[in-house]
């Protein structure tokens, strides 16, 4: 399936996906004063729009053609702060069935540590 992940929400945020893959998504984030609250951290907000989009990127990576996906719940546990740099998320899958993908997202700053950790389900269309 050929994506053009460069539109939308991901276009916004400045998204770089580094690796789509049906096991194995990746993609980095620099951080921009759009994306801290007022209080100068990254926003999570900014946190779970990065994590969902990564998680249902992986899903898209094992759909066949006609299927479709979309997120049918999301939790994020927010770890730490972080207040400038580069962001990596990394998403693996958890479970793939046929109606669902469970995906698990970590997030962390350009040292490695981590910011926040979201599993999402993914229905199948």
């Amino acid at each position: 399936m050929n994506i053009d992940w460069n539109v939308g929400l991901v276009a916004h945020l400045g998204i770089e996906f580094l690796d789509v893959g049906p096991e194995r998504v990746r993609a980095r984030l620099q951080v921009s004063d759009k994306l801290l609250t007022t209080t100068g951290v990254v926003h999570g907000g900014t946190l779970m729009a990065f994590a969902d989009t990564i998680g249902a990127a992986g899903t898209v990576a094992n759909l066949t053609e006609g299927q479709r996906t979309a997120t049918l719940e999301s939790k994020t546990n927010f770890i730490a702060g972080c207040r400038a740099g580069t962001i990596q998320a990394e998403a693996k899958p958890i479970h793939k069935g046929r109606r669902t993908h469970v995906w698990e997202t970590r997030i962390t700053d350009e040292a490695g540590k981590l910011l926040s950790v979201t599993t999402q389900t993914q229905m199948i269309l």
